[in-house]
Protein backbone atom coordinates (compact mmCIF):
# COMPACT_ATOMS: atom_id res chain seq x y z
CA UNK A 1 0.00 0.00 0.00
CA UNK A 2 1.47 3.41 -0.68
CA UNK A 3 2.02 5.70 1.83
CA UNK A 4 -0.43 8.93 2.09
CA UNK A 5 0.37 12.15 3.26
CA UNK A 6 -1.26 14.39 5.49
CA UNK A 7 -1.56 17.53 7.58
CA UNK A 8 -2.31 18.21 11.24
CA UNK A 9 -2.93 21.56 12.73
CA UNK A 10 -2.33 22.66 16.15
CA UNK A 11 -2.38 25.66 17.98
CA UNK A 12 0.65 26.39 19.02
CA UNK A 13 -0.35 27.55 22.23
CA UNK A 14 -1.63 24.07 23.31
CA UNK A 15 1.12 22.17 21.41
CA UNK A 16 3.89 23.82 19.24
CA UNK A 17 6.22 22.59 16.55
CA UNK A 18 8.95 24.16 18.90
CA UNK A 19 7.69 21.91 21.73
CA UNK A 20 7.65 18.82 19.13
CA UNK A 21 11.26 18.84 18.51
CA UNK A 22 12.29 19.12 22.00
CA UNK A 23 10.23 15.67 22.58
CA UNK A 24 11.26 14.12 19.18
CA UNK A 25 7.69 11.88 19.51
CA UNK A 26 3.97 12.71 20.77
CA UNK A 27 0.48 11.09 20.95
CA UNK A 28 -1.96 13.29 18.78
CA UNK A 29 -4.85 13.04 20.73
CA UNK A 30 -7.22 15.22 21.51
CA UNK A 31 -8.96 15.46 18.38
CA UNK A 32 -12.65 15.17 19.10
CA UNK A 33 -14.43 15.77 15.49
CA UNK A 34 -15.31 12.87 13.72
CA UNK A 35 -14.13 13.46 10.42
CA UNK A 36 -10.58 14.40 12.01
CA UNK A 37 -10.95 10.94 14.08
CA UNK A 38 -11.72 9.17 10.90
CA UNK A 39 -8.77 10.58 9.10
CA UNK A 40 -6.62 9.47 12.16
CA UNK A 41 -7.82 5.81 12.08
CA UNK A 42 -6.41 5.93 8.25
CA UNK A 43 -3.24 6.86 9.04
CA UNK A 44 -0.58 3.91 8.45
CA UNK A 45 2.97 3.69 9.98
CA UNK A 46 5.08 5.06 7.64
CA UNK A 47 2.78 8.06 6.37
CA UNK A 48 4.30 11.25 6.42
CA UNK A 49 2.59 14.27 8.24
CA UNK A 50 3.17 18.17 8.00
CA UNK A 51 2.55 19.84 11.20
CA UNK A 52 0.67 23.27 10.84
CA UNK A 53 0.62 25.54 13.62
CA UNK A 54 -2.25 27.08 13.25
CA UNK A 55 -4.53 30.34 14.84
CA UNK A 56 -1.33 32.77 16.03
CA UNK A 57 0.94 31.37 13.44
CA UNK A 58 -0.97 30.35 10.05
CA UNK A 59 1.94 28.04 8.96
CA UNK A 60 3.50 24.99 7.87
CA UNK A 61 6.43 24.24 9.74
CA UNK A 62 7.94 20.99 10.06
CA UNK A 63 7.72 17.52 8.60
CA UNK A 64 6.22 14.01 10.93
CA UNK A 65 6.07 10.30 10.37
CA UNK A 66 2.94 7.92 11.89
CA UNK A 67 5.31 5.89 14.13
CA UNK A 68 2.28 4.14 15.85
CA UNK A 69 -1.23 3.66 14.53
CA UNK A 70 -4.64 4.55 15.91
CA UNK A 71 -5.26 3.40 18.79
CA UNK A 72 -7.75 4.63 21.88
CA UNK A 73 -7.34 7.88 22.81
CA UNK A 74 -6.75 8.05 26.78
CA UNK A 75 -7.62 11.86 27.24
CA UNK A 76 -11.42 10.76 25.85
CA UNK A 77 -13.97 10.46 28.69
CA UNK A 78 -16.71 8.97 26.84
CA UNK A 79 -16.91 8.12 23.44
CA UNK A 80 -14.92 6.35 20.31
CA UNK A 81 -11.89 8.46 20.21
CA UNK A 82 -8.56 7.74 18.18
CA UNK A 83 -5.23 8.69 18.63
CA UNK A 84 -1.83 8.32 16.78
CA UNK A 85 2.17 8.57 17.55
CA UNK A 86 3.99 11.04 15.21
CA UNK A 87 7.61 11.49 15.61
CA UNK A 88 9.69 14.56 13.97
CA UNK A 89 11.19 14.33 10.78
CA UNK A 90 12.20 17.84 10.11
CA UNK A 91 11.65 21.49 10.27
CA UNK A 92 10.95 23.46 6.87
CA UNK A 93 14.05 25.77 5.92
CA UNK A 94 11.26 27.91 6.17
CA UNK A 95 7.50 28.27 7.04
CA UNK A 96 4.92 27.54 4.58
CA UNK A 97 2.48 30.58 5.30
CA UNK A 98 -1.23 30.04 5.05
CA UNK A 99 -0.81 33.21 2.77
CA UNK A 100 1.14 31.39 0.22
CA UNK A 101 -0.90 28.67 0.20
CA UNK A 102 -4.11 30.44 -0.92
CA UNK A 103 -1.68 32.13 -3.11
CA UNK A 104 -0.84 28.76 -5.22
CA UNK A 105 -2.66 27.63 -7.99
CA UNK A 106 -1.10 24.13 -7.57
CA UNK A 107 -3.21 24.37 -3.63
CA UNK A 108 -6.71 25.83 -4.76
CA UNK A 109 -8.12 22.57 -3.73
CA UNK A 110 -6.08 21.67 -0.25
CA UNK A 111 -8.50 20.88 2.24
CA UNK A 112 -6.88 23.48 4.65
CA UNK A 113 -8.86 25.92 2.71
CA UNK A 114 -11.74 24.19 2.28
CA UNK A 115 -12.34 22.54 5.74
CA UNK A 116 -10.53 24.91 7.76
CA UNK A 117 -11.58 24.09 11.04
CA UNK A 118 -10.73 20.53 10.23
CA UNK A 119 -7.53 19.73 12.20
CA UNK A 120 -6.92 16.16 10.59
CA UNK A 121 -6.90 16.20 6.75
CA UNK A 122 -5.68 14.39 3.80
CA UNK A 123 -3.33 15.72 1.56
CA UNK A 124 -2.82 14.63 -2.24
CA UNK A 125 0.84 13.78 -2.97
CA UNK A 126 1.43 16.78 -5.04
CA UNK A 127 0.16 19.45 -2.57
CA UNK A 128 2.23 17.82 0.05
CA UNK A 129 5.46 17.62 -2.64
CA UNK A 130 3.99 21.39 -3.53
CA UNK A 131 3.78 22.36 -0.03
CA UNK A 132 7.53 20.64 0.74
CA UNK A 133 9.25 22.76 -2.50
CA UNK A 134 8.03 25.88 -0.77
CA UNK A 135 9.56 25.27 2.69
CA UNK A 136 12.80 24.42 0.90
CA UNK A 137 13.15 28.81 -0.13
Amino acid sequence: MPKQTWLVKQEPEAYSWEQFLRDGRTVWEGVRNFQARNHLRAMRRGDTVLFYASVTTKAVLGVAEVVREAFPDLTAEEGDWSAVELKVVRSLTRPVTLEQIKAEPALKGIALLRQSRLSVMPLAKAEFDRILALGRG
